[in-house]
């Protein structure tokens, strides 16, 4: 049986054409080392050149998945050696760095969200809390990971303190506002800095992954550090993401970064969703005058050069950061205010862009 469908895999992937090749990507070679198991999950290298589209791999992935009979899919993106306008071949047995082992599917994680941005103070853990609490606000079961290791500021923001328990080797999360939530802040000391190198980036990441108890979950949000490092291509690669968030601010400098995190989003083969434009502008408690302190449109500037939605734009309110210092996301805190009413509608956009979550069907607009 997997002779046969693995013979139907590689003619679905014919019918993915690679324009620098001018061919499919089998008859071009990008394509390599396709396996398919008896319990029909399928394994391939996909070698993606600097002059092919991210959504190369994306499209390579939808149509292995709807080939009838499969049942998991895992890529390894890899750079060919060169980067021609040929592919390379495969390279010989030891040579230089073995590629990344493909990531593994989300299974009962649900749908996996990377919360980014290029540079720190946009409001990221911000946004990431308040959407955590806006989806689970919709009926779903949604799990927050505290993935900037640096800055954990996600166990403030949601008024927990407590170390988590550990039950049969399973770390067990805390919830609150509805949602389960592991962090490194709940693990070390208040002041204990992490002066750690991406190895121990690398395993943090996974133990969040795969040693919390998270239950069934429809979403999980992971909260990330700044830029484009470690623990970005970390969860890229162990485990199938639905898709990465981009949060920016309005100014140039803001968008420049964020442009940088959302292509190596792409790089890796993970979808960008949409973009958060953050204190985007300052709406009059009084009179509802809307006020753009820093440039307008930068956000959606953003969006149009990547190619994805703005999924909305948060305006600017006294009194959010001291919300999340004491524990009370906007988004309960104060649910008829202007930013969370943004907040809210940024979940439902989201939540459409993610796809269908396990238990209850997307909401209308």
């Amino acid at each position: 049986m997997s002779n046969t469908l693995q013979a139907r895999v590689a003619g679905a992937l014919t019918n993915v054409r690679s324009a620098r090749a001018g061919t499919d990507v089998i008859s071009a070679g990008m394509v390599r080392d396709l396996v398919v198991d008896p319990e029909g999950a399928v394994t391939f290298t996909f070698a993606l050149s600097r002059d092919d589209p991210a959504s190369l791999v994306r499209e390579a992935r939808h149509v292995v998945r709807a080939t009838e009979g499969v049942t998991a899919v895992r890529i390894d993106v890899v750079e060919p050696a060169g980067a021609g306008d040929s592919p390379a071949p495969a390279r010989p047995a030891g040579a230089g760095h073995p590629p990344a082992p493909a990531p593994a599917d989300a299974g009962r994680l649900g749908k996996i969200i990377a919360v980014s941005s290029g540079k720190g103070g946009v409001g990221k853990s911000t946004v990431a809390a308040n959407l955590a609490v806006a989806l689970a606000g919709q009926g779903v079961a949604v799990g927050l990971m505290d993935a900037d290791v640096y800055g954990p500021n996600i166990p403030r923001m949601f008024g927990v303190t407590e170390r988590p328990a550990v039950t049969g080797n399973k770390i067990r999360p805390l919830e609150a506002h509805g949602v389960k939530l592991i962090s490194l802040g709940l693990l070390i000391e208040r002041d204990q800095p992490a002066i750690w190198r991406g190895p121990i980036i690398t395993k943090v990441i996974q133990q969040f992954l795969y040693d919390v108890e998270w239950g069934t979950l429809d979403y999980l949000i992971v909260d990330m550090p700044p830029g484009t490092g470690d623990a970005q291509l970390s969860l890229a690669q162990a485990i199938q993401l639905a898709g990465a968030v981009i949060v920016t601010t309005p100014q140039e400098v803001a968008i420049g970064d964020a442009l940088r995190s959302a292509k190596m989003f792409e790089r890796v083969g993970v979808p960008v969703l949409g973009v958060v434009e953050n204190m985007s502008h300052f709406a009059c408690p009084h009179c509802g005058e809307r006020t753009d302190i820093f440039l307008s449109g930068g956000g959606n500037r953003l969006a149009v050069e990547v190619g994805v939605p703005l999924l909305g734009e948060i305006p600017l309110q006294a009194g959010v950061a001291d919300l999340g210092d004491t524990g009370a996301p906007v988004i309960v805190a104060q649910p008829d205010s202007p930013a969370a009413i943004a907040l809210r509608q940024i979940a439902e956009a989201l939540r459409k862009r993610a796809g269908r979550s396990t238990s209850l069907p997307i909401l209308s607009g």
